[in-house]
C-alpha cells in the first residue's frame, strides 16, 4: 500500500478479493471519508467475505459479485484498482481491461502483483501483463520487483481514448509484440 500510495480518503477497488486479506487492510488506511470496492467472481467466496465486512463492521467497504470477463465497477469511481496474485487468473484479459477502463479516475492507476512466471505455472511473464494493457490503452508507469510477493509490482494507467473492441491486437505468448490479426 505505500508502495502505490494509498492513502486517506480514496476510493479503491480490490478485484480478486477473496477472503479479504488486503480488503481490510486497505479499509483501515483510506480510513472512514475513503471506500473500498471487493469484489470477487466466487458467490460463496463473496458472501463469506460480505459476512466478514458486516461482523467487522467496515461500513466503508462494498462487497459485489463480478463476471470472469468484466469487473462491473462503476464509472469514474477508482483511484487504484488493485489486482493480487489473480492477473494470471483472468480468462479473457482484453474484454476484462477493456470493461475494467471506465471505471478508472482520470489519475487512477491499475496496480497488478503476480509472480514472474508463465501463465500455466500461475504467474505472468511482465512482457506479456505490459503488452496485453498497451492493447487496451494503458500506459506502463513503473515495474518493480517484490520479491516478497514472488515477482514483481507493476502500475498501470489509462491513456487516450478506449480502444474499439476490433482493434485491439492480441499479444503473442511471450509478450513482446501484438499478433498481427485483430481480435474478434
Amino acid at each position: 500500500m505505500n508502495r502505490v500510495g494509498i492513502q486517506k480518503g480514496m476510493t479503491i477497488a480490490d478485484i480478486g478479493a477473496g477472503e479479504g486479506y488486503y480488503t481490510i487492510r486497505l479499509a483501515q488506511r483510506v480510513g472512514p471519508e475513503g471506500r473500498v470496492l471487493a469484489e470477487d467472481i466466487v458467490p460463496a467466496v463473496r458472501d463469506a467475505l460480505a459476512t466478514r465486512v458486516a461482523r467487522e463492521r467496515l461500513d466503508n467497504v462494498s462487497v459485489r459479485l463480478g463476471d470472469p470477463d468484466d469487473p462491473k465497477l462503476p464509472p469514474d469511481s477508482f483511484d487504484r484498482v488493485l489486482m493480487v496474485h489473480m492477473y494470471h487468473e483472468i480468462e479473457k484479459p482484453y474484454h476484462f481491461l477493456w470493461n475494467m477502463r471506465p471505471a478508472m479516475r482520470p489519475e487512477g492507476e491499475v496496480v497488478v502483483v503476480d509472480a514472474d512466471r508463465p501463465v500455466a505455472q500461475h504467474g505472468t511473464p511482465p512482457g506479456l501483463l505490459q503488452c496485453e494493457f498497451a492493447a487496451v490503452g494503458y500506459r506502463m508507469l513503473r515495474i518493480e520487483s517484490m520479491p516478497s510477493a514472488g515477482g514483481y509490482l507493476a502500475v498501470f494507467r489509462a491513456e487516450g481514448p478506449r480502444p474499439e473492441p476490433s482493434d485491439i491486437m492480441p499479444c503473442t505468448d511471450q509478450g513482446a509484440s501484438p499478433a498481427p490479426t485483430p481480435s474478434p
